[in-house]
């Protein structure tokens, strides 16, 4: 059973890897294919098939609203001219290279990822860090190494947000172990990036200020995400702090070419959507009368209690309910059509520009909509079928008393197949879940090192480095950019592992 259920995630390996389709494309035979099996195999009727499709609809519509929100806003800011603002200042911060590096390939980007992702980190640093006098394939290297450990909190949190949903668990609980582990590696990330960009002297030179900024950024993204709740703003909120640090530690040192103050006001407003972002986001989360006000209206729908023909029973219950005018991806709606006003009125945006903002985000969440509904749903099918259940036992009997060391290779896999930590969560997250409930394991633990496993492998995932490679003009030679990250990425997966053990061991 173990076996033949494994065919919906080979079937998309193999269309991924080695066909290089989509992930949409892929996913709808991955999809296709848990269907025939969860009816012939499995014995789900259609009232499991029914019920799982509206479990996933609903699933599927939480992940995708932060998708859309960030998307809008990305592209509301982008217009405005905020993108360019900053990485047009930055650079001119420092002439020293490893801290260009360091500011451009590794805050700057890990800043990008949590305001956008979706490849934005990468394609915007890349070109920047060219136009610094870097080859174009440490060009590609640094940024992708240096936003890793922001994509679980990244993208406003929607690869946590499909984590949550996946596994129907609070946010506290997952919170807390996935931003700690993250953070761990934000601390490792720094000097990975000062060695890719300079060698061990490069490490050797900036490995204090590199450490501090490491802790900032870490620490920032477990207080926003742990302390105040807010996990949608976690990398974002540590990419915030790192940039704060950075120029100053570089002023400090006296590195700094000064930035001048007339370029202080356009700046500000020019980053006025995020700071909107983050008044609306306190005012809205944090203050316990508006919170409960707005939060009056939710969306959670009673699942009866499904059993297939062979006899598989799948518990009722609701899902986690959808806040609908507190929910992350409102906030970004909200926050978007606020920062278009005040750019118009800035003058920084024109007539025309609502029509390409929307013309973009309609095109940006096309794919990446379709592919996670799909998966989602391949995913839910697999879990109210048995076949999820088939797999843990499976796995579960192998993996045994190691499990813990593999949790995060489990997660990474999926990552480095789809390219992309939220998918890696999709279909991987329900399993992991079992089976360490089957072996009696902790299982936020269990799922910290699956979502900061595909987090970090999320680096190293063709699809990405497609991405990269065509920002700088060295589109064909992928393959070089993969031999070199596919090292970056094992040791940031082995890092987590260990700390999965470590974490595991302190827990029994």
């Amino acid at each position: 059973m173990a076996i033949i259920g494994v065919a919906p995630i080979l079937v998309i390996l193999i269309l991924m890897i080695g066909f290089r389709w989509g992930a949409s494309r892929a996913g709808s035979f991955g999809y296709l294919t848990a269907i025939i099996i969860a009816i012939i195999i499995f014995g789900a009727g259609m009232e499991v098939l029914a019920i799982a499709h509206v479990r996933a609809i609903i699933l599927a519509l939480d992940v995708i609203l932060i998708i859309w929100g960030a998307l809008l806003l990305y592209h509301v800011v982008y217009e405005s001219g905020a993108i360019k603002t900053l990485g047009k200042l930055l650079p001119s911060l420092t002439n020293d290279r490893g801290w260009q590096a360091i500011l451009i390939g590794w805050v700057f980007a890990s800043f990008l990822q949590g305001a956008g992702g979706f490849g934005v980190p990468v394609a915007v640093t890349a070109p920047i860090l060219i136009g610094l006098g870097f080859t174009p394939l440490t060009a590609v290297i640094i940024p992708s190494i240096g936003h890793g450990w922001a994509v679980t909190f990244g993208s406003f949190g929607s690869s946590f947000n499909a984590l949550l949903n996946v596994s129907g668990l609070d946010a506290s609980a997952l919170g807390q172990k996935s931003a700690f582990f993250l953070g761990a590696a934000c601390l490792i990330t720094g000097p990975m990036v000062s060695y890719a960009s300079a060698g061990w002297r490069g490490v050797k030179r900036l490995l204090f200020p590199v450490l501090c900024i490491g802790f900032t950024m870490g620490a920032v993204q477990y207080f926003t995400v742990v302390v105040l709740e807010m996990w949608n703003l976690g990398a974002f909120m540590g990419g915030v702090a790192g940039i704060a640090v950075s120029v100053g530690i570089i002023r400090w040192q006296a590195a700094s070419t000064g930035l001048e103050r007339s370029d202080r006001r356009p700046l500000l407003t020019a980053l006025s959507g995020y700071l909107v972002l983050i008044l609306l986001s306190v005012t809205i989360l944090l203050i316990p009368l508006i919170n409960n006000w707005l939060g009056q209206i939710s969306l959670a729908i009673q699942y009866p209690k499904t059993v297939t023909s062979f006899g598989y029973v799948f518990p009722g219950g609701t899902n986690r309910p959808i806040q609908v005018f507190t929910h992350p991806g409102l906030i970004l709606i909200y926050t978007s059509i606020i920062s278009y006003f005040i750019y118009l009125r800035a003058g920084l945006l024109n007539s025309n520009a609502i029509k390409r903002i929307l013309d973009k985000t309609l095109v940006g969440i096309k794919s990446p909509s379709l592919s996670i509904i799909l998966m989602i749903t391949m995913a839910v099918i697999m879990q109210q079928s048995g076949i999820t259940e088939a797999l843990a036992l499976g796995l579960a009997n192998v993996a045994s008393n190691v499990y813990p060391l593999t949790a995060a290779w489990i997660g990474a896999f999926g990552a480095f197949m789809t390219g992309s930590n939220t998918n890696s969560n999709v279909v991987f997250a329900a399993l992991q879940m079992r089976t360490a409930e089957i072996l009696s394991i902790s299982v936020p633990i269990i799922l910290a090192g699956q979502t900061a496993g595909a987090s970090l492998a999320s680096i190293a995932a063709p699809a990405k480095i497609l991405v990269g490679a065509s920002t700088v003009g060295i589109a064909g030679k992928e393959g070089e950019v993969l031999r070199t990250l596919i090292g970056y990425s094992a040791i940031f997966v082995l890092f987590i592992c260990v700390l999965t053990w470590i974490a595991n061991l302190l827990a029994t």
